[in-house]
């Protein structure tokens, strides 16, 4: 019992955010790659082939905020693997010509171009049921496996992503453009949901207050649709690994177009320095937490 016990303990051992991103990444793919074997086929190609090169940021928020309540990785993994699985759906469904009409993700050509249109629809419907799978088979209580579905449920429909969707497709037709509270409150969903989600987890499953983790993430959302935003201005494509400039392009309001520039670049690190803050409860051993939040705003993807 003594090994085990020393062994939990090295794994609950904070570790430098690159690597505990890369972690987290492989710890998330691999429950879907798990959840997935056996099957042949377009749908589940396609479903591998979207879920891979992403950065993991969200599945790193789940194995992050879990270690700092005492859950271990085998533990959250399925947690992590949920949100990465409906991450990938999101983004399936966001590139198709009747939504943002994207031909390039994360590099490479989106799922309605390397296959079809219609393996596209199903990949992502089936990405988004393999997610509520693999929520509720997190290794916590009952309880916690409750809150983690029925949170997704919320982070993901119309009360937070598909709303915030909504919301955003409908203002690339809208004769004024949005407001900035307006845009606020749409990325608070489209984007800042799942990140909560993801940044609550750990709680969640411990039955622990989530209250810091929740207003570390509605800052770190914020700040890192804001950085999206410059990166439209700022990046080039081949970096980024998707187009940029098409919102300038459509004349649509953002928070670059909204603050300008260097204001837009001063508020999210002023978000940023107001996730940070808020982790003071878990005072060093949440350093790769801030070292997150500093990495969404200096990101160049």
């Amino acid at each position: 019992m003594a090994g085990f016990d020393a062994s939990m303990e090295l794994e609950l051992v904070r570790r430098p955010f690159e690597e505990a991103l890369s972690h987290a990444a492989d710890l998330a793919i691999g429950q879907v790659m798990y959840a997935l074997g056996g099957l042949d086929g377009n749908i589940a190609e396609a479903m591998r082939y979207a879920v891979k090169g992403g950065k993991g940021l969200r599945a790193f928020l789940v194995i992050e905020s879990a270690r700092l309540h005492g859950v271990m990785d085998a533990q959250a993994a399925p947690a992590a693997g949920a949100i990465e699985a409906l991450h990938a759906y999101s983004l399936v469904h966001d590139d198709m010509p009747c939504m943002d009409d994207d031909d390039l993700r994360r590099g490479q050509p989106t799922v309605h171009i390397k296959w079809d249109e219609v393996t596209a629809v199903l990949a992502g419907d089936a990405l988004q049921a393999l997610a509520f799978e693999l929520a509720a088979q997190t290794g916590c209580s009952d309880a916690g496996r409750i809150a983690l579905v029925a949170g997704l449920a919320r982070a993901s429909g119309a009360r937070g992503m598909v709303g915030g969707q909504a919301l955003d497709i409908a203002a690339e037709t809208a004769a004024v453009p949005l407001t900035l509270n307006q845009i606020t409150e749409l990325q608070a969903g489209k984007t800042g949901a799942l990140i909560e989600w993801a940044a609550s987890a750990g709680p969640a499953m411990a039955g622990d207050d989530a209250g810091p983790l929740q207003r570390y993430a509605r800052n770190l959302g914020l700040a890192f649709q804001i950085a999206d935003d410059i990166l439209d201005v700022e990046g080039d494509a081949e970096t980024v690994g998707k187009a940029v400039g098409k919102d300038a392009g459509a004349g649509k309001a953002t928070f670059v177009s909204l603050l300008g520039l260097e204001p837009a670049k001063r508020r999210a690190h002023e978000l940023i320095e107001a996730a940070c803050d808020a982790l003071a409860v878990y005072g060093d051993d949440a350093e790769t937490l801030r070292d997150a939040a500093r990495f969404v705003i200096a990101r160049k993807s």
